[in-house]
Formats: structure tokens, sequence, C-alpha cells
């Protein structure tokens, strides 16, 4: 399955967990330090605008000849735990589940549309950008990590549900 896919099927696992819940279980934090799926929802909404953002300067920047791996795998690992940058960090404010949605829709369409406007994919493994924990990172590596990123907050999602016994 290449990224792009594995993009698509990130929005459609997303949306499956969050959209038969009703305000109460998406605004609810599971403990006063922990973010609401809600707050979830917020933080990868404006993470991925980060990202769009991120890969269209790095579209018009120059090519490289290569660009070093960075080990975004280590995302993955929910027993570590990243602090968020403060601009992707989530307001406090309520949402309900039709207008979060809609937020994750417009983000995510907007990065497709970007990476459907790249005639040679190719492209993405010679161009990078500045990332704000791995440092240069290649446009492509930036794709997988927003994947990377998205999955992790699924799985972070599915256990506020699972403790809360939110079906």
């Amino acid at each position: 399955m290449n990224l792009f896919d594995l993009l698509l099927e990130s929005t459609n696992q997303l949306v499956e967990e969050v959209k038969a819940l009703n305000y109460q279980q998406l605004n609810a934090k599971p403990a006063l330090d922990k973010w609401s799926i809600s707050q979830i929802c917020h933080h990868l909404y404006l993470s991925e605008s980060l990202f769009s953002k991120s890969i269209e300067n790095g579209l018009k920047d120059k090519d490289y000849e290569s660009v070093a791996h960075k080990p975004i795998h280590l995302v993955s690992d929910r027993t570590k735990k990243f602090e968020s940058p403060e601009i992707a960090k989530p307001t406090e404010e309520p949402f309900d589940v039709e207008n979060m949605l809609n937020l994750l829709t417009k983000s995510r369409e907007k990065l497709l549309n970007v990476l459907r406007s790249i005639d040679d994919k190719s492209i993405l493994s010679k161009k990078a950008a500045k990332h704000p924990a791995f440092g240069e990172l290649s446009l492509e590596q930036w794709i997988e990590l927003l994947y990377i990123h998205e999955q992790r907050h699924i799985e972070q999602i599915k256990d506020i549900k699972l403790v809360k016994s939110y079906g």
C-alpha cells in the first residue's frame, strides 16, 4: 500500500472512531492532565495543517542529493511521551462531532490536493523541510510521519473509549 492509500485508510479509521461519539464523550478528558478525544482530533487537525505547509514549502526548496532517513518510527512507541509544539497544541474549547469531522476532512483534503499536484512523486525523496523534532526530513518521510502520528493518536482514542466504555 502506498502512502497516499495509507492516509486515506487512516482518515477512515479516525472517522470511524469518532463519528458515533456524543458531545460529552468527545469532550470529556480521561484525566485532568490528559487530552479529550476532541483535543486529540484538534491536535491532529493542527498538525496536519502544519505538515501540509511544510510539504508545500519543501516542494519549493532545492533538491538534495540525499536526505538522511530519520527514526520516525519512534513516534509509534506510545510508551514514549512527546511534547507537542505550542503551535500544534489543541484548544480547551469543546467541539461537536460534526464540526470536528469537518475540520479533519478539510485538512486531509488540503494535504491530498498538495500531494495530487505533484506529477513526479519521486521528488518527495529529494526534497526536505525542517521538522521540530527530527530536523531535516525528506518530504516522503513527512508524509510517512503524518500517518504514524495519526495512528498513534487513533490508538490513544481507542484506549480512551475502552477505559470510558464508549463502545
